[in-house]
């Protein structure tokens, strides 16, 4: 088994999914570079894609087929001006012509070139897509995607086309492979052995500086958030709240930039009821920016994405562990944690319900808080077990397909869990656990098995059906 760096697990990212936007266009770039590679774009009369499964079933919500558009017209989800995904979408749909890779413009009728094939769903994965290829000779290419959760895609013919997975020093598949090593080397934290199998990738001091990015990144979006009034789009009407709880928790204090934010955030009157509600609003603050199309940091997935930044702005903000150092341990603890679930269990919720999304990233989020808060090996990975115990058999059944209701607040509850966890960690004897961490995520994955797939974000069971919504 090969082992995936912390930042394919925690990355800059976009709303509002992993599994069904950064998927879909991922694959729809690969597919890109398949028909470079096999011929040339130049070649291609017309495209196909076509989406299955819970691609198809909650396609319009999350956003499926703009990811399938724009990837094939050659965009990158990392530097698109968000801002004008809108009217690019509008452009394409109106004038029936997509700029294929960016360098040519074919024909491309929406619900024709695109479909979304609700009624099927494709036996390898049930976030599986199909595109196709014809060329100016006739002759076509075909492609089979799976998108497996937090970005990261699969083909029936090659089990991973990521190319980041490689072999470290010391190959951590299950925490009692992180508690071996820690062991034989004489390391009393777990992020000094993440550092060193981090180097298959790049050096230590790079791997700090990436850390540092993406909490940079973490501060910017949350920032966004509790400074954006208004309605979410997609027709539930949902009213963004992290502004209004940013409001009042300042009160009349004006800040002009992130930097004078956070330090007003710092300075604000610390109780229990305060504290709680900060960590709420940086939670809301990351998810409504997520569902409207923002870019934020995937953790491990999109629809978990608020977990990890809360519980991190919170020790960063009322805690003692605010140094550069902390972060950056804080960070590879998280990301390594979520390599064991995407490894042993799964990450998509398509195949494991929530648990598998809010579920994992408490679970990541309370490891990295336990560690940089001084927790030995063991009570790193006991708080991880304890958090993700108790988000076993939590479905995924989002309203209308969108990433909101109940997605938005299912964060704010995992980051106060990833925290109790942490608190319970620190004042236990690891030694005296009933259950590993490797058993929890046996567990999870055997529950997600058993799971019916109404609630593995089909929108076909749970508050998706039990709360009437009109179309819009």
């Amino acid at each position: 088994m090969e082992s995936i760096s912390v930042f394919e697990i925690i990355k800059v990212g976009i709303g509002p999914s992993s599994s069904h936007t950064m998927g879909p266009w991922n694959a729809a770039a690969a597919f890109i570079r398949i028909i470079n590679r096999e011929r040339s774009v130049a070649e291609v009369k017309e495209v196909f894609l076509e989406f299955f499964g819970s691609l198809a079933k909650t396609g319009i919500g999350h956003g499926t087929d703009i990811a399938g558009m724009l990837g094939l017209s050659g965009e990158d989800f990392k530097t698109i001006d968000t801002t004008r995904i809108s009217d690019k979408i509008e452009h394409i749909k109106k004038s029936e012509i997509l700029n294929l890779g960016g360098e040519k413009q074919i024909p491309f009728v929406y619900g024709h070139h695109l479909v979304l094939n609700m009624s099927e769903t494709l036996e390898y994965h049930p976030n599986g897509m199909i595109f196709k290829a014809i060329f100016e000779d006739g002759t076509e290419l075909v492609q089979d995607f799976y998108s497996v959760g937090g970005g990261f895609i699969m083909s029936q013919e090659k089990k991973s086309i990521d190319k980041h997975c490689v072999r470290t020093l010391y190959p951590c598949h299950k925490s009692s492979d992180i508690v071996k090593y820690c062991d034989k080397l004489g390391f009393e934290k777990i992020s000094d052995l993440i550092l060193i199998n981090e180097e298959s990738w790049r050096t230590q001091n790079e791997t700090r500086k990436e850390a540092l990015y993406i909490w940079d990144q973490i501060k910017e979006c949350i920032y966004k958030g509790v400074n954006k009034e208004g309605v979410l789009p997609g027709g539930l009407n949902v009213t963004r709240r992290a502004a209004g709880i940013n409001r009042k928790l300042l009160g009349e204090k004006i800040y002009k930039n992130k930097d004078e934010w956070f330090q007003l955030v710092v300075d604000a009157e610390e109780n229990f009821t305060n504290i709680n509600k900060w960590i709420s609003c940086f939670a809301l603050a990351v998810n409504e920016e997520n569902a409207s199309f923002g870019r934020i940091i995937t953790a491990p997935t999109n629809g978990a994405s608020g977990v990890i930044p809360a519980v991190l702005m919170y020790a960063q903000a009322f805690t003692h562990a605010t140094t550069d150092d902390d972060i950056a341990r804080f960070i590879l603890v998280a990301g390594e944690i979520g390599t064991l679930f995407k490894k042993n269990a799964t990450i998509s919720a398509a195949m494991g319900g929530c648990q598998a999304e809010v579920g994992v990233s408490s679970a990541m989020a309370a490891a990295g808080l336990t560690e940089i808060l001084g927790g030995s090996v063991g009570q790193v990975l006991m708080a991880a077990e304890i958090a993700m115990e108790h988000h076993l058999g939590l479905t995924c059944d989002p309203i209308k397909g969108l990433v909101q209701i109940p997605c938005i607040e299912r964060n704010t509850m995992g980051a106060i869990k990833a925290i109790t966890a942490a608190n319970i960690a620190l004042e236990s004897d690891p030694s005296k656990a009933k259950v590993s961490l490797d058993q929890v995520i046996q567990t999870m994955w055997e529950t997600a098995l058993s799971m019916n797939d109404r609630f593995k974000e089909t929108s076909e069971g749970g508050l998706a059906i039990a709360v009437n919504v009109p179309e819009c």
